[in-house]
């Protein structure tokens, strides 16, 4: 088995709540293997993820497909991506795998949004929205999947409206925010908690965050992605590359919808008590990173995100499967 001395417990709280220790980092990396669910010929088709990604208009219409396919590439069975009618037929052309639904654009979007919740394992919000979409309609999706119970993985626009609104996932549980280390993280950081973010405390801040939201899940993405459930923070440095091309966010995004499905789903007795969405979260990052090492080994300079995608299958049997 492969040993990954690169993912590491850096701080834990000591509250009223009891946070859970994890003792080695291993153990950790051990406990994300834990929830992958094996293939088997007795399932039946969705069982393994349905995941839906609320996102894309005329200007933004590769960011959703890449959320949507790397879902099915990590293993869901089925992606919708719900999207404005002008991008519906290029994110059709990309690939014929997505399931797509032009609805946002329309007078009754949300209720649109709302009959697939149902029947939906959790949902991505926000590659590619669009702010002016996103605030007229995230609000009611975020509801919506909040009163049924749904996981969220909020990203790019998604995370504006929570900066407007932060009360929209405050104490929600099965919510994960997943901001970059630029002007996403601070701007969120500064509006829910009234001051500037402290530069020299990273893990500090990240867990400050995740506290004033009650706790909701924050994958602070950067050099070194620092993910918090607000009891304990994680640092993934697991080896990328130097290339920053765009898309790579949404290939975390997608990748992170199903494996909270999967962490969720697994229960304490894989997870060991530890936080499923925690889990999640570092076994979607690892991926990110070993896609993108992988993808730069292979084109330098020239990676793209398409390349990133085009490595998943190999980078998640070296992750997980070895």
């Amino acid at each position: 088995m492969m040993k990954f001395s690169c993912f590491s417990v850096l701080q834990r709280t000591f509250s009223l709540h009891k946070a859970h220790s994890i003792k080695d980092m291993d153990n950790t990396f051990q406990l994300v293997r834990n929830i992958i669910p094996a293939l088997t010929a007795k399932k039946h088709k969705g069982q393994d993820g349905r995941i839906g990604v609320v996102g894309g208009c005329q200007e933004y219409t590769g960011a959703p497909y890449f959320a949507a396919i790397s879902a099915l590439k990590v293993g869901a069975d089925l992606a919708h991506v719900f999207c404005a009618k002008e991008a519906a037929p290029v994110i059709k052309s990309y690939s014929p795998e997505l399931i797509v639904h032009p609805v946002l654009d329309s007078p009754n979007a949300v209720l649109e949004v709302e009959k697939w919740l149902p029947r939906l394992h959790a949902l991505v919000v926000g590659p590619g929205l669009g702010r002016d979409v996103c605030f007229l309609l995230g609000q009611g999706i975020l509801e919506s999947s909040k009163a049924r119970n749904i996981p969220v993985v909020i990203d790019a626009d998604g995370l504006w409206l929570v900066a407007q609104q932060p009360a929209l996932v405050h104490g929600y549980q099965k919510a994960v925010l997943t901001p970059n280390h630029q002007w996403l993280f601070s701007r969120l950081y500064e509006a829910v908690l009234r001051g500037p973010v402290d530069s020299s405390d990273p893990h500090g801040s990240v867990l400050r965050l995740s506290q004033a939201l009650g706790n909701v899940t924050v994958v602070h993405k950067g050099e070194h992605d620092l993910i918090s459930d607000g009891q304990q923070v994680l640092t993934c440095n697991h080896e990328g590359s130097s290339r920053r091309c765009g898309g790579q966010g949404d290939l975390l995004s997608g990748s992170l919808g199903v494996m909270v499905h999967w962490a969720l789903l697994a229960g304490p007795e894989k997870t060991n008590g530890s936080s499923p969405l925690l889990l999640a979260a570092l076994g979607a990052c690892s991926l990110t990173r070993q896609c993108n090492h992988q993808a730069f080994q292979k084109r330098g300079r020239s990676t793209t995100t398409t390349d990133m995608i085009a490595e998943v299958g190999a980078a998640f049997s070296t992750l997980f499967e070895t």
